[in-house]
């Protein structure tokens, strides 16, 4: 037996509707291996909060020894889990092949669905998975939820806490009055015919922050899309269901995974691209859903063909030399974070290699989770924690000191810019996606 693995990670199909993965008895018992390989090693002890209660709990337990654990214990250690996948891609010598056969995060996921199974999920906690419904509503009164949601209205926050046990003061992301699908078919961007790549096809994937929070990420990635002579059709069939995913409703991302394949295959069965401006739901496209359903010909043929916006400019590039039109901009560096959810999928630092394209650009980057974790990070009972796990990410922006702070996570992006204000006390830093800055350089 090897100490630990050299090999590739790889991944088991999640047998979610087998009775056996429900099983209560089954899953304590598989807990406890875990947290026993996890005890003997713990080499993740400063990524999530997962890990330092887990150890917190062993050592402080009569033996210092797993056998003491009380299940009744286990949920503090999976409701600290933010699903980065950091662990399992990057830390964890024991992810299969290896014999011990480690994958911590779809533990915790297993231990969520069992949850949401046996006692259901919570209703504030079942609608703000829902997002399509919330964009759907908000963006039809988006100066009054923007007005609402701002944390300088401290009144109207609080009782938002007091409602939805979202924190008061965790950064909130807008919502547009037109969404992004309603602004490319009022105002579709002109293909370059004198574009590297004319000729070649793209269907970008809104995305649900794309559409309705950020319609600006979209815009930015059509233009330079387009500017390359791609001709490029938006898509926007629904969620990826990654905040179902976080609550462990894997049903329900089932049903968004077959929809959207659905709704997209004829694009995958002409070979055309479908471009994520998200990792989240470029992961959820690429790597959870053929997990969930590996039967379904349309989720894996899908899979295959999801690229995220700066993986893809970065396979232009090599096909047709991008960078011809790309000036220098005023920011001469830039702090660019690596989004767990890109690492996640293996691709290497394509946005940083995007960036870099742009004349006389230093791009700096940091490595660490922002600790945001999707909505898990925007909850009272979470939002300390995630400020705590972040403190890294934001302590190293802080000393890069670039105005410009970027990452293709707006989430953890706003994130961060919270835990460097709470440092430094400074609010003079911003955010952009990294497809803008590349749109702003090509002067589109």
């Amino acid at each position: 037996m090897q100490e630990g693995s050299l090999q590739a990670p790889t991944r088991h199909i999640i047998d979610w509707q087998s009775d056996s993965f429900y099983d209560e008895a089954e899953l304590d018992k598989e807990l406890r291996r875990v947290f026993d390989i996890c005890h003997g090693c713990r080499r993740c002890f400063n990524l999530c909060d997962s890990f330092p209660t887990l150890f917190d709990l062993i050592d402080e337990s009569p033996s210092g020894e797993c056998h003491d654990l009380k299940s009744e214990d286990f949920p503090k250690v999976v409701d600290a889990c933010t699903l980065c996948d950091l662990c399992f891609i990057n830390k964890c010598p024991y992810v299969p092949p290896h014999e011990f056969d480690v994958d911590f995060p779809h533990l915790m996921l297993r231990h969520r669905a069992v949850k949401a199974k046996t006692d259901g999920i919570e209703f504030i906690q079942k609608q703000l998975s829902k997002a399509d419904q919330l964009g759907e509503i908000s963006t039809k009164i988006a100066p009054v939820v923007n007005w609402a949601s701002d944390v300088s209205n401290k009144p109207v926050r609080k009782a938002i806490e007091v409602l939805t046990g979202i924190d008061a003061n965790a950064a909130l992301p807008s919502y547009t009055n037109k969404t992004l699908c309603q602004q490319v078919a009022q105002a579709p961007h002109p293909i370059n015919t004198k574009g590297p790549a004319f000729g070649r096809k793209a269907v970008l994937f809104a995305t649900c922050f794309g559409n309705y929070n950020n319609p600006s990420i979209g815009l930015a990635a059509m233009k330079v899309l387009a500017h390359q002579g791609i001709e490029v059709k938006l898509a926007y069939p629904g969620c990826c269901g990654m905040p179902m995913l976080e609550k462990g409703d894997l049903k329900s991302v089932a049903e968004q995974a077959k929809k959207i394949s659905r709704a997209l295959a004829a694009y995958v069965e002409q070979g055309i691209p479908i471009i994520s401006i998200i990792p989240s739901c470029s992961l959820m496209l690429k790597s959870e859903w053929p997990l969930l359903l590996p039967e379904n010909q349309a989720v894996i043929n899908l899979s295959k063909t999801v690229m995220d916006i700066s993986e893809y400019m970065i396979f232009l590039n090599k096909q047709y030399t991008l960078e011809n039109g790309l000036k220098p901009l005023d920011n001469k560096a830039v702090t660019l974070h690596l989004a767990c959810h890109s690492r996640a999928q293996n691709i290497g630092t394509k946005a940083a290699e995007m960036l870099r394209l742009i004349p006389d650009l230093t791009v700096q980057i940091i490595e660490r989770c922002s600790g945001h974790g999707g909505t898990w990070g925007m909850m009272k009972a979470n939002f300390q924690t995630a400020l705590k796990v972040g403190k890294p990410a934001a302590k190293q922006a802080l000393t890069f000191d670039n105005p410009l702070v970027l990452s293709e996570c707006p989430l953890a992006a706003k994130h961060i810019l919270q835990g460097m204000q709470a440092q430094s006390g400074s609010g003079e830093y911003s955010t952009m996606h990294p497809i803008e800055l590349v749109a702003n350089s090509y002067g589109i």
